[in-house]
């Protein structure tokens, strides 16, 4: 198994971001879905979000008892939002989990770490626009043809909102409210794209 190959896992296709110890982290391919980050409007981190309670419940029971065995849990550092110093709350013991933003900014997507460490005094909520990693970051919902924002699971500049990625791959590093997201219709559109480790 390769860095950037699609494999199929469960219900879903998967691209693999790292392959170590014989394992591999994989991030499913494209949004599978689109939820709330928590169902309240109040501080929340991920450690006590109503998504992470989702993915480590509800979702990970849908996988058949064979690939449920192949899922390794991890112990996820959740830093403070490096910008505005936003406290992000405790490590976390995940089996599926979101990515963070210093995963999606400096591992995973390319590495830009200098911008993300030393933006300009101009950038207040948004990441770098023209950072060329960003067309690696931008993912569609199912089968539709144009691209969505999706969560992360970082703490915003306050802790009712959580950071994404937009549509076209920057990373609002402000946030987006944790209880509605961008509203469409009545609908919340915080795309959910899983993430878990994979025991090859």
């Amino acid at each position: 198994m390769q860095v950037g190959e699609l494999i199929k896992f469960g219900e879903y296709e998967w691209r693999v971001l790292a392959v170590q110890d014989n394992t591999a982290l994989i991030i499913t391919e494209n949004i599978i879905e689109q939820r709330p980050y928590h169902n309240k409007y109040f501080d929340i981190t991920w450690a006590d979000c109503a998504l992470r309670t989702y993915l480590n419940g509800e979702f990970y029971d849908k996988f058949a008892e064979s690939d449920k065995a192949r899922i390794v849990p991890v112990i996820n550092q959740n830093p403070d939002n490096p910008w505005y110093g936003t406290k992000d709350g405790f490590d976390t013991y995940d089996k599926i989990f979101l990515l963070s933003l210093e995963e999606v900014a400096c591992k995973y997507f390319g590495d830009s770490s200098a911008l993300l460490h030393n933006p300009s005094p101009k950038q207040r909520y948004w990441f770098q626009r023209k950072d060329v990693n960003n067309a690696k970051r931008i993912a569609k919902f199912t089968n539709e043809s144009w691209a969505s924002w999706w969560w992360l699971r970082t703490v915003g500049r306050v802790s009712v909102k959580a950071v994404y990625i937009w549509d076209d791959g920057n990373i609002g590093i402000q946030g987006n409210n944790v209880l509605k997201g961008n509203i469409d219709e009545g609908k919340c559109r915080g795309g959910v794209r899983p993430a878990l480790w994979l025991k090859l």
